[in-house]
Parts: structure tokens; sequence; C-alpha cells
């Protein structure tokens, strides 16, 4: 195995801002301290909370990285004290507090998954984010199930392309909305039974017609306040709404009676600020539940793009411009 450096590469954010304030520097290679390994990082997945810390809207949490960057894959390099279940040399997928952005990152021993099946380092990349918060928010938090109906929002995003394809592997029907007819098809061929244009179709109406007026049990909503009213009106008689982002906002006004008289249950969550323990309680699940159907290729990552490390400004320029379906990742 190579040595390890004393120095690496990062992309720092120089001030909160645009893209262009994503900038290539030098920094010490990190320590893994205990409990921890230290990643020589293949790929590493963008996603929609780097592009919020980079204008200054969601700091990471007290002791994380300032690197933007929440998943890498790699090879463990350097082990810390008291490190149990993975070794050097392993080929691993890692959920990060922060610190993706670069060629070594440091990762908590438990948040380690063995890269599944044949799956690249690319698209292994983009698997802890977006799978973690999948399992964690659409089937523990959202309770989904085989013959549930669900509503998945932002269908194309690498969330989105997740919850269609596992919620149909675990038996669900599933309705997803997305920015474009285009998108909308897309979602169908994800395993959608009807994508939703939100331009052009209003998605309270389409569910009322494809579930004859019963609604959906399950809505997995990264919107917010500005389709809350309508998430409730969509919902099923003990239905469940799941919010897991605030895109549109984070303060509505909400009718009690509509949650009562259908005895709906509104929750949501977050992951990064969890401790070590509470994520590794969803690796885990993930790892029993998730990781055999990814080794059989029954759900897949979708990968719209790939960017070199030194390039991660264009990366988050795709991101905003939100004309993509799926993952966006940096190579390292």
């Amino acid at each position: 195995m190579p040595a390890v450096p004393v120095e690496m590469t990062v992309i720092e954010i120089a001030a909160p801002g645009g893209p262009e304030q994503l900038v290539a520097a030098r920094r010490p290679v990190p320590q893994p301290g205990s409990g921890e390994v230290l990643v020589r990082v293949g790929a590493a997945g963008v996603n929609r909370p780097d592009v919020m810390q980079r204008q200054g809207r969601y700091p990471p949490p007290p002791g994380a990285s300032d690197i933007p960057g929440l998943e890498i894959a790699g090879e463990i390099v350097a082990l810390g004290p008291n490190v149990a279940g993975v070794g050097l040399g392993d080929k691993v997928t890692a959920l990060l507090a922060g610190g993706g952005y670069a060629e070594y990152a440091v990762a908590a021993a438990p948040l380690c998954l063995p890269i599944p099946g044949a799956l690249s380092v690319v698209e292994a990349a983009a698997l802890p984010e977006t799978y973690f918060t999948v399992w964690t928010n659409l089937f523990e938090r959202g309770g989904c199930k085989a013959g549930d109906s669900v509503l998945i929002h932002g269908g194309t995003s690498g969330i989105g392309t997740t919850a269609i394809q596992l919620a149909v592997a675990f038996g669900a029907r599933v309705f997803a909305t997305a920015g474009s007819e285009g998108k909308a098809r897309a979602c169908e061929r994800f395993g959608a039974t009807r994508g939703i244009d939100y331009r052009t179709e209003d998605f309270v109406e389409i569910i009322r017609q494809q579930t004859g007026g019963k609604g959906v049990d399950v809505i997995l909503d990264m919107v917010g306040a500005s389709y809350l009213a309508r998430n409730l009106e969509a919902a099923a008689v003990e239905g469940r709404l799941v919010v897991i982002s605030l895109i549109g906002g984070a303060r509505a006004e909400i009718n009690l009676n509509t949650i009562m008289s259908k005895r709906l249950t509104l929750t949501g969550s977050t992951l990064r600020v969890r401790t070590v323990a509470q994520k590794a309680a969803v690796a885990d699940a993930v790892r029993r539940n998730v990781w055999p159907l990814l080794s059989v290729g029954r759900v897949r990552p979708i990968i719209h793009a790939t960017f070199p490390l030194a390039l991660a400004s264009e990366a988050h320029r795709l991101m905003e411009a939100s004309t993509h379906i799926g993952k966006i990742v940096l190579t390292v």
C-alpha cells in the first residue's frame, strides 16, 4: 500500500457565495481518532446540503470538517485506535459529517460499508447520503411497506431516484413529481406508476384520480412549507408525511382539522447532526435491508455526471441548474 502523504489537495469554501467560492487548497492529511479510519478518496458525492453550506446557510456541526462533502468511496489506508469491523485495504463507502471534497478523509468506522456487488467507486460514492436518508425517512419514520401508495417529491433528484427504486423494491406503488414532462417520464422509467410534471399538472388532482379518491399512504417531501397544505390534502386516512428539506420554506399555516379528521402523522428529520451512534444504527439497517438489493442490481445509484475534484464549482453549477437526473459525483 502506498505511503500516506503529509499534505493533500482539498476544495475549500473561500467565503459564503456562489460556486466560484469553491477553490483548491493544500492541507495536512487528517489523522484518524478513536474509532475512526482514514480513507483515500476515489470519489465523493455532491449533495444539496453542500450547496447550502457553500452559500453560508448550512454550517457544519461542531467538530466536523469545514470542507464540504458528506459521502465518499475509496480505500482505508490508516486506522485510529479502537477500530472494529473494517481493516486496512478495505474498499468502502462512508457517510461523513463533512470533509469529502478531498484526497483523504476521516470517517467513523461504523459508518463505513463495503462497496456492494460490482458497483464502481463512483457509484459507491453516490450511496451513503441518499440511501441513509431515504431509509431512515421513508421506511423508518414513514413506515413504507408493501401495498402502500407513496408520493415522492423531487423524483429525479438523488434522493428521489433512490426513493422510487427502494419503495418499488419493497412492494409499494409510487407516484413522483418532477419539474418537466421529460423528468416525469424518467420517474416512470425508475419504477413510478405515474410521474407528475408539477409545472403543468396538479399533483393533488393526479393523486386523487390515480387512487380513486383515497390518497397516498406516505409522502416524502423535500419542498416544505409551500407544499404543506396540498400534501395534507393528497394524504390518505392514516397517511404519513415526512419532511426532509425546506426548499419551499420552513413556515406555513396548518389546518389541524385535516390532521385530526384523517388521523395523519406529520414528521421529519435531519441526518448530519445525529451522533455517530445514531447514524451507525441507520448504517446497520441499510446494510441489512438495502445492501443485498444493491449487490444483485435490484436498485442502483443513477449517476448523471462526474467532475474532477478541481472542477467542484462546475458540479455545483450543474446542481443549482436542476437539469440533472440522479447524482453528481466528484472523482479524485
